[in-house]
């Protein structure tokens, strides 16, 4: 049924695109994020769905979706049913019912099939992203339904995509492996959250992924593309102390996606600092032998606090809003002066900080 999604020519698919679980029974948990931003309602809305242990019959076994909503409110729906979550393989494809009216095992359906026999749950592929969750104790909801045309994977818009992580993320070396899976795209459907329906039609569109047996100590991560004076342009910035083999680094980056081509700032090709508060700013600076780079996020509201897999399952580790102010500036190295290729300004920002401690300013060294 997903055969048109497994295009050879598709030039927006990502390495890790697909499913990483290997049936084994190792600690395992495996995450997808979307994002789609309305800029006439000053709002976005993220997706964020999650599996953990799917061998199933472990402590932190099940899956979750989550919403972050209008003015950063919060919904979320557990499925510890592992054996009702699907995902394949070799393409972005996946889903999890909580609750059917019909007796199959959970695949893709149409949208209108869905919509007419899952009463909880999602699916979501490169093109696609559906589902209703409820929280029954407050009655709050959220149903969407809305397609994607991908513009941006990662990397230049006519070349073989890039591995965020770079190839060594094809090793079980770093872990967790993240992939930027779309860093622009055109979304057009809608969202009905609480009863207030939101219709758009190419509203910019995001989506990212990780998976891995282990979990990052700390982390700060900023993403934008949508700039009211500039269309074409799409930010993801993070950084994190994660697992290499044995050891801990603290590695970061940098990626821009601008009139079709990829600006990749990456510690195997360019120098990248930090200086991240506990919360309220986020400052990055990054060069290399042909661009620099500077941005700056910051927020006066107080986040949401937002959960995701942990050693000790799915526990509220992190903090984000998707209204942060963003100034960036990309220029070039010329022969002996720097020319500003872009200078651009949002206040649709996301912004986020996880793990800890963040007790003081994480600043690079």
């Amino acid at each position: 049924m997903l055969d048109f999604l497994s295009n050879p020519f598709d030039t927006t698919q990502t390495p890790h695109s697909g499913y990483h679980w290997d049936h084994s029974s190792r600690r395992f948990f495996e995450g997808w994020y979307y994002r789609v931003t309305l800029p006439d309602e000053d709002q976005s809305f993220a997706f964020m769905y999650s599996i953990e242990d799917p061998i199933g019959g472990k402590a932190h076994s099940g899956g979750a979706a989550q919403v972050l909503g209008p003015n950063d409110e919060y919904l979320c729906r557990t499925f510890p049913e592992v054996k009702n979550f699907w995902a394949k393989p070799d393409v972005l494809a996946l889903g999890h019912w909580g609750q059917s009216n019909i007796d199959i095992q959970p695949l893709y359906l149409l949208p209108e099939e869905f919509e007419l026999h899952v009463q909880q749950g999602y699916q979501a592929t490169a093109t696609l992203n559906q589902g209703i969750i409820s929280d029954p104790s407050t009655g709050q909801y959220c149903r969407w339904q809305y397609n994607i045309q991908p513009v941006y994977g990662w990397g230049n818009r006519t070349s073989i995509q890039q591995s965020t992580a770079g190839w060594l993320s094809f090793l079980q070396i770093f872990e967790p492996g993240w992939q930027i899976l779309m860093a622009y795209g055109l979304a057009s459907g809608w969202i009905d959250w609480n009863g207030k329906r939101y219709e758009f039609t190419n509203a910019p569109a995001y989506s990212e992924k990780n998976w891995g047996g282990a979990f990052p100590q700390k982390w700060f991560w900023a993403n934008c593309n949508s700039f009211s004076e500039i269309p074409d342009l799409a930010l993801t910035a993070g950084g994190g102390r994660r697992g290499v083999l044995w050891w801990m680094e603290s590695v970061a980056m940098i990626g821009i996606h601008y009139q079709g081509k990829f600006y990749e700032f990456v510690p195997w090709n360019s120098q990248v600092s930090w200086n991240i508060q506990s919360w309220g700013k986020w400052q990055m600076q990054a060069q290399n032998s042909h661009y620099e780079v500077e941005l700056t996020g910051i927020t006066d509201l107080p986040g949401t606090p937002l959960r995701a897999p942990t050693e000790d399952g799915l526990l509220f580790c992190c903090r984000d809003t998707l209204q942060g102010q963003l100034h960036i500036e990309l220029r070039e190295k010329k022969h002996n002066h720097t020319e500003i290729i872009l200078k651009a300004h949002s206040s649709a920002c996301g912004l986020e900080i996880g793990g800890g401690p963040w007790n003081d300013a994480w600043q690079s060294h």
